[in-house]
């Protein structure tokens, strides 16, 4: 991928580049210390929705990682963004109750409503899905005008403690089947969610890296959106992730070697 001079500010993954589950990547704390010494702009960006920027950051500090909820991008904070300037008027919340009161710049219809919805927001709502639910969204989304639909991602599927669990996918995917309709995705891969990191930044794409562990939804979705994509050897990458057409700019071993990869781009 072609670069423009020396990176000037990096947007970072969390789970799997700073931490993998419960255990902290050796030497990314002292990574994430030295980017703040040396003042470089960032993000810590996740396709996360079950929990808001709060706990994240309590998360972090665990980890010996000190940040701010300012510092985070989520799904939710971009979609508040996004509709702020493409949906304006009453949003419908199909979103964990952990995370709502990141929408609170925004007015919400009432849970109870089927109309009068300028948008309708999916994220993963878990076992709280049913047909009644579904069925809502549904109902709102058949309204005429027709509000947006706006998902929170499209993860597919995850492992939790007890087997593999439906993610926010398959229901976007059945709203838009049965509507007629196309989500605006608002996580990582899409486009909206790596442009409004870029507006936060205020930087150019061409002076930004990403760091992460996911060949398709960090480096090929940065990569997509004019950004420089960095792939560690951490989290869900596996050897087989270089096989393919993405490529990275650079494979660090963890993100602890980032601060090096750094000094050597000047």
């Amino acid at each position: 991928m072609d670069t423009a001079g020396p990176p000037k500010a990096l947007l970072i993954d969390l789970d799997g580049v700073l931490y993998v589950g419960n255990d902290p990547v050796d030497g990314a704390a002292e990574a994430a210390h030295w980017i703040a010494q040396q003042r470089i702009p960032h993000l810590y960006v996740t396709n996360t929705t079950s929990r808001p920027r709060s706990a994240l950051v309590e998360r972090l500090a665990g980890f010996g990682i000190e940040t701010d909820a300012s510092d985070i991008l989520t799904p939710p904070v971009a979609a508040v963004s996004w509709l702020g300037e493409n949906a304006p008027g009453p949003v419908a919340l199909f979103v964990p109750s952990a995370t709502r009161p990141e929408f609170d710049a925004l007015e919400i219809l009432d849970d109870e409503a089927n109309e009068g919805a300028a948008a309708v927001v999916i994220g993963d709502l878990g076992h709280a899905w049913d047909f009644a639910t579904l069925n809502r969204a549904f109902r709102l989304l058949m309204c005429d005008p027709a509000p947006a639909l706006v998902a929170l991602g499209m993860t597919r599927y995850w492992r939790s403690a007890d087997g593999l669990q439906l993610d926010v996918a398959p229901f976007v995917v059945a709203l838009e089947h049965a509507c007629g309709c196309k989500a605006t995705v608002l996580g990582k891969p899409a486009e909206p969610f790596f442009a409004t990191a870029l507006r936060i930044l205020d930087a150019p794409s061409e002076a930004v890296v990403m760091i992460g562990d996911d060949i398709v939804g960090d480096v090929g979705g940065a990569q997509s959106a004019g950004i420089r994509g960095v792939l560690v050897r951490t989290g869900k990458y596996r050897p087989k992730d270089l096989e393919g057409t993405i490529e990275p700019e650079a494979v660090l071993d963890s993100f602890a070697g980032l601060p090096a990869w750094w000094k050597a781009q000047a």
